[in-house]
């Protein structure tokens, strides 16, 4: 399996979150939402420039700035 962070993950696909660099100031409010390790989640749909991504997680769509998205490695 390969790493990535989940800026990284291709529009369409999924992955399983593997860590979350808690030195961020966004770290807590993504474990809050939900991004732990072993959850799965999806690249759903990215803006026309490529910020922000919609992520489907735990049943719900997300919109994530590439800086917030960065801070979160899945494998794919």
């Amino acid at each position: 399996m390969q790493s990535i962070s989940l800026a990284e993950l291709p529009e369409g696909k999924s992955g399983t979150i593997t860590s979350i660099d808690t030195k961020s100031p966004t770290a807590q409010r993504l474990l809050d939402l939900g991004f732990v390790p072993g959850t799965t989640i999806k690249a759903m749909k990215r803006a026309p420039m490529g910020d922000p991504t919609t992520f489907e997680i735990r049943g719900y769509q997300l919109g994530l700035r590439r800086s917030e998205s960065e801070i979160v490695e899945v494998e794919i």
